[in-house]
């Protein structure tokens, strides 16, 4: 007999496998109310409804159960946090303009004049692992790409990359909710996004003096083109894009070596073909995405999936559930990178769908290319490697793998 079915993010077994619980939750109560509140999606047409509805709030300061604790005065850090969202957490208008003004820097043309450099990077830290004969994915290789990336096009000095990749690390657990922190964890956010704050407010005053060709210069030049930008926008969107443009890519291909390592048809495949780089990126995203699941809150009573959410009520969209919805994706707990027609939502949809895709996705298909291309016989290390304790951003803490250089 099945155990009750529940949705816990906050299990570390969940946090190891959510995907047998997915699709209990697809099969038995697609739309689950949740123990805290909130209604859970997991079909993938329902998600995709709920994506696109204009109806669904991004601005958790549309909630109920924030309405109710200003009322009560007892507001959390998290709740705090919600006093400046960045436009990932924002409604039109101020989602529209605030994304209008970063996003020329992330369209695939300019990602696809970053390929170079980004190949050059790759090969770098391929050759030092070559040389120290070991390789732990995480540490190596998927942390250090994307920060380099986003740190050069934000214009953050090479000095500070170091920096910079530790406070990501912990900053990357702003994004899950307040119940998922110890009081020492919520006390390391609240003083790590201080920190950026505090070190972006000085590059932003060295910009101001002295403009480079980079994105916080532009958005300075965008804020003094006429109150396009408040300060505080201005700092909320630099520390977005430096979350949000390298911890989701450390996931991506930190999720893609251990795809590729326990299906080594796959892995073969990609090694004989390099062309199938796109298309294997695209299905580590839809098999194993980097973010789990993401909220919205109705403005108004509104239906989905035959389930009413009330006005202000919360609901929690499996976006790795819905991509493994057998209704929208054959064999969907096949791994295969050659698969067609594949409408992931790992990027979620709508206004919201994930400014820096292009830039992921090219930083993905050079790691995983590259990877399988310079290193023979490349074999994990444990079959069980360790999870971070992340829940919306889902992914390894580190991944040892051996390897014959090629």
């Amino acid at each position: 007999m099945n155990e009750p079915l529940v949705f816990n993010p906050l299990d570390p077994a969940f946090r190891i496998d959510p995907y047998p619980t997915y699709a209990r939750l697809r099969a038995e109560d697609p739309v689950h109310q949740a123990e805290f509140g909130a209604l859970v999606f997991s079909r993938y047409d329902d998600c995709l409804a709920l994506l696109r509805d204009p109806r669904s709030s991004s601005d958790g300061r549309n909630s109920t159960a924030y309405k109710e604790a200003i009322e009560q005065g007892t507001v959390d850090s998290e709740m705090l946090i919600m006093e400046e969202p960045s436009f990932l957490f924002l409604d039109p208008p101020d989602h529209t303009r605030l994304r209008g003004l970063v996003n020329k820097a992330f369209t695939p043309r300019v990602v696809e004049r970053l390929r170079p450099r980004i190949q050059t990077r790759v090969d770098q830290l391929l050759d030092a692992a070559a040389e120290q004969g070991s390789l732990e994915i995480i540490e190596d290789l998927a942390y250090p790409l994307p920060v380099a990336v986003i740190c050069e096009m934000l214009g953050v000095p090479v000095e500070d990359h170091v920096t910079f990749r530790e406070w990501s690390r912990q900053a990357a657990r702003s994004l899950d909710p307040e119940e998922a922190l110890s009081p020492e964890e919520q006390e390391q956010r609240r003083n790590v996004i201080e920190s950026f704050r505090n070190y972006f407010r000085g590059l932003i005053a060295e910009r101001r003096k002295n403009p480079q060709d980079d994105l916080i210069s532009a958005l300075i030049a965008a804020e003094d083109e006429g109150n396009k930008l408040s300060e505080q926008e201005l700092l909320s969107t630099c520390i977005l894009l430096l979350i949000a443009g390298h911890e989701t890519t450390v996931n991506l291909i930190g999720n893609g070596t251990l795809a590729l390592l326990r299906h080594p048809d796959q892995l073969a495949k990609l090694r004989d073909d390099p062309s199938l780089a796109q298309s294997a990126v695209e299905e580590v995203l839809r098999y194993d995405p980097p973010v789990q699941f993401t909220g919205r809150i109705a403005l108004e009573e509104m239906e989905v999936g035959g389930a009413t959410l009330q006005k202000g009520q919360q609901s929690v969209i499996l976006l790795a559930a819905a991509n493994r919805d057998a209704a929208q994706f054959p064999d969907p707990d096949r791994f295969d990178i050659t698969r067609e027609g594949n409408q992931h939502i790992a990027f979620s949809f709508g206004i919201h769908f994930c400014l820096g895709a292009p830039l992921a996705r090219v930083e993905g298909q050079i790691a995983l290319s590259t990877l399988v291309r310079r290193f023979d016989n490349l074999a994990l290390e444990t079959e069980a490697p360790e999870y971070k304790e992340n829940i919306v951003l889902r992914g390894l803490a580190a991944l040892p793998v051996s390897f014959t250089p090629a």
